[in-house]
């Protein structure tokens, strides 16, 4: 790997300040997405590593919590500095494990460092309150505190964003983390942590294992029941943040959970077609439809249906599909075969209940894990992917009659993430954002994550918050002070 700090290439876990082994010598590999070639490898840690890098963590606190919140932001900083220093590096190794295009890469970076950018200011608000009492000689305040030891676990898609979006508001709140990555992209992890050693952060405070896909049961039970956790942070699918959840409720941990979504994307006919087109490219295909706020049902005014889906399949055909270090990619590889198998399946199950394929809908000769971006109309609600997450780069288009039968449809899912919508009536737009059971909406915008807005779904896309003010709140407890004698 061409790198210009080879040094940021590394294949162990960091527990206690030390990269190191699994203790059973066990590793594991990491294949490239995009030729299927290994990277390299990873340990295997098991849950006697895992115990060890709660330890570590556990001691670490006693002295983390009680710096100060200016030292930390310092700290933070650093790492922030750090990470936009090395951005070339971390985005090459993002590209290797994820497969996502170098500018995509790139562009992952930057936003990772706008959540330590972001924290490193929160750090230093983490405000209490006085209340004013109902007796006499009584005060009452509240203050906040780190809620302990946390498990951080991260899906592969962002395998930078996630980590700084978690990682940096427990760091901010005087929170010590075990990081456990996601098996197929490990590598962009143990980088940044590294930085954040190089940032000045003491030993224990950040660590790092890994797992494979296979033997990660172990790992995640640990975390999910050891006492001395306090709070698990999980991105990735709802089957698996259930099956947290539950884990958890031995302990009563606290949790936050980014689950699955099935945004709506709804298009009225007094849209600004042309800016609809633009950002329905940009939400849609983004890591090749790999994201969990991405749309999956587009739905197009009836007045407005053919303008719309003829351009969006015209744009979509012409998206470079290509590995992901090549200049001009725009569309890489899924990242398992499984994943592809996934897509082809949703694909031909709507096309055999009468979808109609206006662009690709086959896999691309850019090599095995590649699909073409897709557009489909015809779509109806007896096809899988009306309300399965495809996770692919597939647009299927639904036509609608009104704004009552949209929402109806828009809301006819379990998941509750994100949803999208383009209209210019001020009246319908206030309507419509009420009435979408979606955490967050994006108005004539399609691509909308920022760190200074709170980042969450409803109903089984999760619970908690991520980004703003609310992200440093998860990590934090708030104790109810009560002062008596005060007038004695």
């Amino acid at each position: 790997m061409d790198l210009k700090d080879k040094s940021l290439f590394i294949q162990k876990c960091f527990i206690n300040g030390v990269w190191k082994e699994a203790k059973s010598k066990e590793t594991f590999e990491i294949i490239n997405p995009s030729d299927q070639t290994i990277i390299g490898t990873m340990p295997n840690c098991s849950q006697e590593d895992t115990v060890m890098a709660i330890e570590a963590a556990k001691l670490s606190w006693k002295k983390w919590k009680k710096t100060t919140g200016k030292e930390r932001s310092i700290l933070i900083r650093n790492w922030h500095n750090l990470i936009l220093e090395n951005i070339d590096d971390l985005a090459l190794i993002m590209t290797m494990e994820n497969g996502k295009p170098l500018n995509d890469s790139k562009g992952e970076i930057t936003y990772a460092s706008w959540f330590t950018d972001w924290f490193s200011e929160e750090a230093k608000r983490t405000y209490g309150k006085t209340i004013p009492s109902t007796m006499q000689g009584r005060r009452i305040a509240t203050i906040k505190q780190p809620v302990g030891v946390c498990g951080i676990i991260t899906p592969w898609n962002f395998p930078a964003a996630m980590i700084t979006r978690k990682v940096a508001p427990a760091l901010a709140a005087g929170c010590p983390v075990v990081i456990k990555p996601a098996g197929s992209t490990p590598f962009t992890a143990s980088a940044l942590v590294e930085l954040a050693s190089r940032a000045g952060l003491p030993e224990g405070v950040v660590n790092l294992i890994s797992v494979s896909e296979k033997d990660v049961s172990s790992v995640g039970d640990e975390l999910c029941s050891n006492i001395h956790v306090r709070k698990i942070s999980f991105t990735g699918s709802t089957n698996v943040g259930k099956t947290l959840m539950a884990k958890t409720a031995g302990t009563v941990k606290r949790v936050s959970m980014e689950l699955g979504g099935h945004a709506p994307f709804i298009v009225f006919d007094d849209a600004d077609i042309k800016e609809a087109i633009i950002g329905a490219m940009a939400n849609k295909y983004r890591n090749s439809g790999q994201v969990c706020v991405s749309a999956n049902r587009i739905y197009v005014h009836e007045n407005v249906y053919d303008k719309f889906s003829e351009i969006l399949a015209d744009k979509s055909s012409k998206l470079i599909v290509s590995d992901g270090k090549n200049k001009g990619a725009q569309i890489g590889p899924l990242i398992t075969p499984a994943a592809l198998e996934k897509v082809k399946e949703h694909v031909s199950d709507a096309v055999e209940k009468g979808a109609k394929v206006l662009t690709g809908g086959t896999t691309d000769n850019a090599g095995k894990q590649f699909f073409k971006p897709t557009v489909m109309t015809e779509v109806d609600n007896k096809m899988k992917i009306y309300y399965e997450e495809t996770f692919g780069p597939v647009a299927p288009i639904i036509k609608f009659k009104d704004e009552n039968e949209v929402i109806a449809m828009a809301n006819d899912s379990k998941y509750g993430l994100a949803g999208y919508f383009y209209s210019r009536d001020i009246g319908k737009i206030w309507r419509v954002a009420e009435a979408l059971e979606y955490g967050m909406i994006g108005i004539n915008a399609g691509v909308i994550s920022t760190e200074v807005a709170p980042f969450g779904g409803m109903k089984e896309s999760g619970i908690g918050r991520e980004g703003a003010e609310e992200g440093i709140d998860e990590y934090l407890e708030i104790k109810y002070l009560c002062f008596d004698g005060i007038d004695k």
